[in-house]
């Protein structure tokens, strides 16, 4: 008799950035579901860093090269993307120049702590309440 073993389900890795810029932080409005107002971000590829992923998503999502700040923190809730289980690190970054959206955002646009749409996607509604409000 052959034992199968189970296959082992992990949570899928992901990045986010606050990119800040002058006028106050970039959002994007997502081209797929779950649609809404997001955090540029992404999923790492095997074989990349976090730091490399986040630098690779802000550009496809955005058009800017950032640079990246600190990590701000790390999100694991299991029902914080409706897909499936995904485990994001925050960072927050820096970038010059004019915002253009890319990849699977449908548009990008500066917000500010009180101009933050209703229709934010994710999980990232809390998140923006804990970096404005200094939690981390």
């Amino acid at each position: 008799m052959v034992v199968m073993k189970e296959i082992p389900r992990n949570p899928f890795i992901t990045v986010d950035v606050i990119i800040e810029v002058q006028e106050g932080i970039i959002l994007i409005k997502r081209k797929n579901p779950p649609y809404g107002w997001a955090i540029p971000g992404g999923f790492v590829d095997y074989g990349e860093a976090l730091e490399d992923a986040i630098i690779r998503e802000a550009k496809e999502e955005t058009g800017l090269d950032i640079k990246l700040i600190r990590q701000f923190h790390t999100y694991s809730n299991p029902k914080r993307d409706p897909r499936h289980h995904t485990v994001s690190t925050i960072f927050i970054a820096t970038a010059d120049g004019e915002p253009k959206a890319g990849d699977d955002a449908k548009k990008v646009k500066i917000f500010t702590k009180n101009t933050l749409p209703e229709d934010i996607a994710f999980d990232h509604r809390q998140i923006l309440e804990d970096y404005f409000s200094g939690k981390y």
